[in-house]
């Protein structure tokens, strides 16, 4: 069985205001949207996401998001 939208790690250059500003080495052309994913609140390991889905230089959009507590970057796939 293969797991669907499995998050994988990427390298992402944030601006001052927590927003990103390249994606790899492509810069990211406008932001479409934001969003907060807060869920399993109750349990051990809570889930906490800030997700961005953006267009980057190059035309293509792409969703990423960092869970903020450790800073890491991911790129959602479909």
């Amino acid at each position: 069985m293969r797991r669907l939208n499995k998050p994988w790690p990427i390298p992402v250059q944030v601006g001052s205001d927590g927003r990103p500003r390249a994606v790899g080495s492509l810069a990211v052309s406008s932001v479409q949207e934001e969003w907060l994913v807060e869920d399993g609140w109750w349990t051990r390991r809570p889930l906490r996401r800030r997700y961005f889905e953006l267009v980057l230089e190059d035309g293509s959009n792409v969703v990423v998001f960092s869970e903020p507590d450790d800073g890491r970057w991911f790129r959602q796939r479909t």
